[in-house]
């Protein structure tokens, strides 16, 4: 019986440890498997010169405050948010282990609790992602920080509560902050998880270490073909703590990151390609390393998740900033000028979806470092276009 509450899924790559320095795991993958059924988009571009674009340091303009509805409110710590074909969502809460389903206009339902989730510091329930083919496999993904890692579970649900299923990734190096967790799939059918440094800094450059990526994988968790490096999950590499995963209608991936202290980013991502952490921060024009699209101080973002909306534009969570930001894009895939939106009104702000109907839910997270207000935390929708 499905528990009600106001107000959890790994993907299990199983991905087997076979030797660890500096406590970052060395891995082994399963065999790739074919893509999960989507509708096929163009590869991003690869070209050297988007890589290396530089960006302009991003400003705040006036800001602007949208209508927004109210979806669901009182909900411990929220994180991750995916749509089920119906257009009601799945939400994770982070310190509690939980998977909440979420229908408008109806009270928050609990339909489960994926087993070893060991909430401390950043971690938690984090990521959800929905199978491509949920029609016909049922198949929810969930990025948990357990005991010793953090993983990916995958696991079912039938509408009424979640089954658990195998880990499909595992050896994610785990800490008190930068855990990254994001989970999405992409148009080209696999399934995509950020993570981040775990505070150790350099193996986000190490090919070798799970730690401060973007990994691509099959539903099972192997390695998904066609990656730059072979035999590895690894999409792109030099990440501090990405916690946001878009694609525009033309296939490019962007990808929002947490600076430490300086500039917080928003990349555009292209296999096999060098973000630069820890050796570089921001714009940097060194070579070997892609500049961000767009960059900020760090009080005015520490950005979460991002969506790209009906409108075409990237929408970016902010954390510290808390803001909505708008990111326009041209026809190449460039960000224009930025415009920061909801400053303040809701607080800290951790996801951003595009819903089936156009609209943006976000996900407000002022439990976690924030200012709780009446209602804390809760889920809000944003029509667009924004005027």
């Amino acid at each position: 019986m499905k528990t009600r509450v106001w107000g959890a899924v790994l993907i299990a790559v199983a991905i087997a440890a076979t030797g660890c320095a500096g406590g970052q795991d060395r891995v082994t993958f399963p065999t790739a498997s074919a893509p999960l059924p989507t509708t096929p988009s163009p590869p991003a571009s690869t070209s050297a010169s988007d890589a290396t674009r530089s960006a302009p340091t991003t400003t705040a303009p006036t800001p602007t405050t949208p209508a927004t509805e109210t979806i669901a409110t009182g909900l411990p710590l929220p994180w991750g948010l995916a749509f089920l074909p119906d257009g009601t969502a799945l939400v994770t809460l982070r310190d509690q282990g939980e998977v909440l389903h979420i229908a408008e206009g109806a009270t928050p339902v609990s339909v489960g609790r994926p087993p070893g989730v060991v909430p401390g510091g950043e971690g938690g329930l984090l990521g959800i992602a929905i199978s491509p083919a949920f029609a016909s496999d049922r198949t929810v993904f969930v990025y948990l920080t357990s005991r010793d890692d953090n993983r990916v579970m995958r696991m079912t649900f039938d509408g009424v509560a979640l089954t658990p299923g195998p880990v499909i990734v595992k050896g994610i190096a785990k800490a008190g902050n930068h855990d990254g967790g994001r989970l999405a799939f992409g148009p080209d059918g696999y399934l995509y998880i950020s993570t981040g440094d775990a505070g150790a800094r350099d193996p986000a450059q190490e090919k070798a270490s799970l730690s401060g990526k973007i990994l691509r994988v099959t539903a099972d968790g192997a390695p998904a073909p066609g990656n730059p490096f072979p035999g590895s999950p690894i999409w792109s590499l030099g990440h501090r703590n990405v916690q946001g995963m878009a694609w525009d209608k033309a296939g490019r991936m962007y990808a929002s990151e947490f600076g430490q202290n300086t500039w917080d980013e928003l990349n555009r991502i292209q296999p096999g390609r060098n973000y630069g952490w820890p050796i570089v921060e921001g714009i940097a024009h060194r070579p070997g390393f892609v500049d961000p699209l767009r960059q900020w101080p760090t009080a005015d973002a520490s950005p979460s998740g991002i969506a790209v909306g009906a409108d075409g534009a990237i929408y970016m969570a902010a954390l510290r900033g808390e803001s909505l930001w708008r990111i326009p894009l041209d026809g190449n895939g460039d960000a224009g000028t930025p415009t920061r939106l909801l400053q303040g009104k809701y607080g800290r702000l951790r996801t951003v979806v595009s819903a089936p109907d156009g609209r943006l839910w976000l996900v407000t997270s002022n439990a976690f470092r924030g200012t709780l207000q009446p209602g804390d935390d809760r889920i809000l929708a944003l029509r667009l276009p924004v005027q």
